[in-house]
């Protein structure tokens, strides 16, 4: 009643009740409003139930307030600065609302506020209670959403009748249960990149703003064509170093990196780059031992993707150098996925960022150096061996 005689955007999220309405789809889709029938979905026994706020369709916020109260919900609402203006020094400090947990009697409404990002997805924030703030008020731990930052693609909508009652769903429910154990969210450090540049001047001449623009419009055709084919990819080597040390692509890298996990490979990847103009420049290795491709894009930039491999303690991507046949290893510590806004797009890096780059680049990361050898400068770097002769036309093909 509330949120529709007041025009107030809302979806349900809740995990338990979509995966309900999942099962039960067909019984839904049947039901017409206000049919009486049991209350077999909301009236699951649970302490909250969850909804998405399209903060960018509310228009109310405050009027909406005072007619929850006099309804009789106890309502606590958390804010924090917005994210979005982190990067521009008069605006940064911004507070925007995160979450609201609305109170009625032993049942809570956790009302998730989405934000729109660059890149075309939802964003919300992590629901940290300040010190006045009644820790009792609900119990906190038990909510689904708000323990870190999650993103999510935009979902498109559908209207049903559950319980007799209209509520919007994500029109893929499958899709969107299967991204909220995956969407946990890291910002770009906008403070820590504004020191950077303090302490190392920017590089903005014609040439390295050339190279950005590319590199950006290359990643963001490297994404969409590994989005198409469904394969994870994430930001690595100089292209990651750059996302979280500066903000920004580094001028003098010369190419952009992705990762891949080997168990996410598919046979049709260097056909799918082909298709959309990126020529396969070489192929070292072979899919049981150190892939690794590189694609040719516009003005000499290439973009490089290393394959992934996991061990019992450690995960490792191989190089081969082509004059030699001699073998190459780089460990890395075990890590996961995050996603990040980076060139206006929502794309996976390394949660344990600073881990990953530690292996890469040693304790001096944050320090430029723009002389670097791949077979001797990364500390993680270790020999692994000669690939026989008799296998060179397979694992080195240079085009």
């Amino acid at each position: 009643m509330l949120t529709s005689s007041q025009n107030v955007p809302v979806f349900l999220i809740d995990p338990l009740i979509l995966e309900l309405i999942n099962k039960d789809f067909e019984q839904v889709k049947n039901t017409s409003h206000g049919s009486t029938s049991e209350c077999k979905f909301f009236c699951v026994p649970r302490d909250f139930t969850a909804f998405a706020l399209r903060y960018h369709l509310w228009k109310n916020e405050e009027g909406w307030f005072r007619i929850a109260e006099n309804m009789g919900f106890q309502c606590l609402k958390i804010k924090s600065k917005d994210p979005r203006l982190d990067g521009i020094d008069s605006l940064s400090g911004t507070e925007i609302p995160l979450h609201y947990v609305c109170r009625l009697a032993n049942h809570a409404i956790h009302l998730v506020v989405f934000h729109e990002r660059n890149g075309n997805y939802l964003w919300h924030g992590h629901l940290r209670l300040k010190g006045h703030m009644d820790r009792k008020f609900v119990p906190f731990r038990k909510l689904q959403f708000g323990r870190y930052p999650g993103a999510f693609d935009r979902p498109e909508l559908k209207q049903i009748t559950v319980d007799g009652l209209e509520v919007f769903i994500p029109k893929d429910p499958v899709h969107f249960l299967e991204e909220i154990p995956h969407s946990r969210f890291i910002e770009c450090r906008y403070k820590e990149a504004r020191a950077f540049f303090q302490q190392y001047l920017d590089d903005n001449t014609v040439e390295a703003m050339a190279f950005r623009k590319n590199a950006k419009e290359l990643l963001q055709l490297a994404a969409k064509t590994l989005k198409k084919l469904g394969v994870r990819f994430w930001l690595s080597s100089g292209t990651c170093l750059g996302w979280y040390r500066q903000c920004n692509i580094i001028p003098y890298s010369k190419d952009v990196d992705l990762g891949i996990f080997i168990q996410d490979y598919k046979s049709d990847i260097i056909s799918a780059f082909q298709d959309v103009g990126l020529p396969l420049k070489h192929k070292f290795g072979k899919v049981e031992d150190s892939l690794e491709l590189s694609f040719q894009g516009k003005d000499d930039i290439k973009l490089d993707i290393f394959f992934f491999y996991e061990e019992t303690d450690h995960m490792w991507n191989g190089g081969t150098q082509a004059k030699t046949g001699k073998k190459f290893k780089y460990l890395f510590p075990k890590f996961t996925l995050c996603w990040t806004e980076f060139v206006d797009m929502k794309i996976h890096v390394p949660c344990e960022t600073i881990e990953y780059l530690e292996a890469n680049y040693g304790k001096s990361w944050k320090i430029p150096v723009k002389t670097w050898d791949w077979k001797r400068s990364p500390p993680n770097v270790r020999p692994n061996g000669i690939w026989p002769i008799s296998e060179w036309d397979e694992v080195i093909q240079l085009y």
